[in-house]
């Protein structure tokens, strides 16, 4: 079976929904290709493919225009393999001290409300007691002004650095990169999109928003 998502012109987090949608239609093993317009995309289709344990590969066919083509076993259709609940009531924890379902989302590069050079200096300060606690989060994830935490210039760069060497998720919304004009200044984790940023939290067994 072979399917087509023309995602061509689509918004984040569009292109990954529409790819989402394919596969759960999907009933015997096949493909799935997905046309879109941007890098961002490509990356943000692919890492949902991964998420699904599903191989893709990529290809700029045009000057505005991208294929990835998504290989989807018998073994996964309906959508692929579904993750664990995280809902123990005590932390369980994988080998390197991550704390199975416990999210971070940072949307700011400032914690609370007030002055700006206070607001900046208790995020520091925030991330870096992250570093430090006995159970760090499975994933990070940065948005809005948030972004610039994992961009060059960051205070906070080497400690993100650090909770990422330790096995933590750290991902920034490709979105926001863009229009803060941070997009090739980011320097440590991933690109998401709003549709895994809403996936991550609403499957988190804890949410914590400082």
């Amino acid at each position: 079976m072979e399917k087509t998502v023309n995602a061509l012109g689509l918004a984040c987090p569009l292109p990954v929904v529409e790819t989402k949608k394919a596969l759960e239609t999907m009933t015997e093993a096949g493909t799935i290709t997905v046309l879109v317009d941007n890098e961002i995309a490509v990356q943000n289709v692919s890492r949902f493919a991964g998420s699904r344990q599903l191989a893709a590969k990529s290809e700029k066919t045009g000057e505005k225009e991208f294929r990835i083509v998504i290989d989807v076993p018998a073994d996964k259709l309906g959508g692929g393999a579904a993750e664990a609940p995280a809902d123990e009531a005590e932390p369980v924890c994988v080998m390197d001290g991550r704390r199975r379902g416990m999210v971070v989302a940072i949307g700011s590069n400032q914690m609370g409300n007030g002055a700006e050079k206070l607001g900046k200096s208790l995020m520091k300060a925030f991330i870096f007691a992250l570093t430090k606690q006995d159970y760090l989060p499975e994933t990070m994830l940065f948005f809005n002004s948030g972004a610039y935490l994992t961009c060059e210039g960051s205070d906070s760069l080497e400690d993100i650095k650090e909770l990422e060497a330790q096995g933590v998720e750290v991902m920034t919304c490709g979105t926001c990169l863009d229009f803060y004009e941070l997009k090739e200044k980011l320097a440590v984790g991933g690109v998401t999109n709003m549709y895994v940023i809403v996936e991550k939290m609403e499957k988190a067994s804890l949410v914590i928003k400082p």
